[in-house]
């Protein structure tokens, strides 16, 4: 399976109480999270590949790296960019970022490989 380089996805979300450092135990004030944003990044770049993926296939991260560079405080919409950039067989190279609504707030890389989900959950 070939999965063509150029593939952009985003997802948005509102930071709510929940998606803050101080709910995720990785700070002590409510702002936006450095977990919440990766895992946004890392759901941008999954989804975006997922529809050329064959049934019964999927991805799995396995390397990010990322700089958040600017708090964002609850209420304020961030949307996370994922831009497939490299091919290597399995391994899916992404540049990604985040944004909230003054500006640039995250970027890096994200490494993912494609599985197949029947024996990736059943190893033996």
């Amino acid at each position: 399976m070939e999965i063509p380089t150029g593939i952009k996805g985003s997802k948005t979300i509102k930071v709510q109480e929940k998606d803050t450092a101080l709910a995720h135990g990785s700070g002590t004030v409510e702002v936006f999270a450095t977990p919440a944003m990766v895992a946004l990044m890392e759901n941008a770049a999954q989804s975006s590949v997922q529809p050329h993926l064959p049934e019964g296939y999927t991805t799995v991260g396995t390397e990010i790296s990322v700089k958040h560079i600017k708090a964002t405080p609850l209420h304020q919409q961030v949307k996370a960019h994922s831009e497939l950039i490299r091919t290597e067989g399995k391994k899916l190279s992404f540049n990604i970022e985040a944004h909230d609504e003054q500006g640039n707030i995250g970027f890096g890389t994200h490494t993912r490989y494609i599985v197949e989900m029947k024996i990736f959950n059943n190893p033996k």
